[in-house]
């Protein structure tokens, strides 16, 4: 009999929560560990100094286990976001350079390359996709001796379309170009081999699909991309030495080894990453395998009865093409944001994107909420 997971996070009290792909929720040893942090500061004294290095060490590490790669290739993060400002910062942009975007991106992939865009730095080239999804087609298609980098989801937030991300990266390497993959909509809830994907670099939040605290996420970097990445700004706990508080290094300044380089201050934000810690943790407890296949059955009994709903399937019908969710409209898609708005008086929490129902079920779920969805999708 599969094991109930529920208990490991607080009672939703009639609540069907299934937006994981929003906010996912913190489970109970998680708040339970951002407490403790937070009694370090009622009593400082009580603080060890290794927490400074320690904590965002266990981040690394468990990191580097969900996405298959390794420790020193992770630098701990606020979040997406803060990845693709080191990368749009560390770069030394020359004339004539594009980064790639599909059209309808989630806003982040935009906002970063606007200010060096208005310099005069970069052209950003909005990719539009030939089908309904975005298709690694449509990228390669675009590529060419000016890109330098493909800015893209590996798992899209609007429609949860998965990118054939190795065809993409084939394509980057062919013109020294960088495949910089976002994971947020995925990692946790998929098995991966960041390797086998292809990509330069990837950023990830922590608050979706790995249950961490909102202000949490990690850069990763191949290895081979750690010289070819210039610095932008370092965080000086980033410095080499810098593990040795009684004696901060002045002179001779050097990163530290590895992705920690990029870290982003206040590493070790010890609330937030406490927390993180403990969500990792359990994550890593089930395993990646179990929770994946708990969601897919999920969202393949949404699939299975959408037929007898007012919804039509909004996200690819392959497996192999969609991500951990699933995004349905109403059969006429003037009707999808009152369908949304009854199923939040139902008590029922999904996400309204790009006027579709985003469907987002973690390991927390059960086969009742997914009928509780469907018989609302149906009256």
């Amino acid at each position: 009999m599969p094991t109930d997971y529920r208990r490991e996070f607080a009672d939703f009290e009639g609540v069907t929560y299934l937006n994981a792909a929003a906010q996912g929720a913190m489970p109970l040893a998680a708040a339970r560990a951002a407490e403790t942090a937070l009694e370090w500061k009622k009593r400082p004294d009580k603080m060890p100094d290794t927490a400074y290095f320690d904590l965002p060490d266990r981040i690394r590490e468990k990191a580097s286990r969900v996405i298959g790669a390794r420790p020193d290739e992770i630098a701990v993060t606020t979040g997406a976001s803060a990845g693709l400002a080191s990368v749009a910062a560390g770069i030394d942009w020359k004339p004539g350079d594009e980064v790639l975007i599909a059209r309808g991106e989630f806003p982040a992939h935009f906002s970063t390359w606007l200010r060096y865009e208005q310099a005069g730095k970069l052209r950003v080239r909005v990719i539009p996709p030939r089908g309904r999804f975005i298709s690694a087609d449509d990228y390669i298609e675009h590529i060419g001796p000016q890109t330098r980098v493909v800015s893209a989801s590996l798992v899209r937030f609007d429609n949860g379309a998965r990118l054939d991300a190795p065809r993409v990266a084939r394509a980057c390497e062919q013109v020294g170009a960088a495949l910089l993959l976002d994971l947020s909509q995925c990692a946790g809830a998929m098995t991966m081999d960041i390797r086998a994907l292809g990509a330069a670099m990837a950023v990830c939040s922590g608050y979706k699909w790995l249950l961490g605290p909102y202000g949490t996420g990690f850069f990763w970097i191949a290895g081979e991309w750690l010289e070819r990445l210039p610095l932008g700004a370092v965080y000086y706990l980033a410095l080499e030495g810098a593990r040795n508080l009684s004696t901060l290094p002045l002179e001779n300044l050097r990163p530290a080894p590895g992705a920690r380089r990029w870290d982003t201050p206040e590493t070790a934000n010890f609330t937030n990453l406490a927390a993180f810690d403990s969500s990792l943790d359990l994550l890593l407890r089930i395993g990646v395998d179990v929770v994946e296949r708990h969601i897919d059955a999920l969202v393949g009994e949404i699939i299975e009865r959408l037929s007898g709903t007012n919804c039509v399937l909004a996200s690819p019908e392959e497996r192999e093409r969609r991500g951990p969710y699933v995004c349905v409209s109403a059969r006429d898609p003037n009707n999808t944001a009152a369908l949304y708005e009854k199923l939040r008086a139902a008590r029922i929490h999904v996400s309204l994107r790009e006027n579709a129902l985003r469907i987002a079920p973690h390991i927390y779920n059960t086969p009742e909420d997914i009928s509780r969805v469907i018989e609302v999708l149906s009256s």
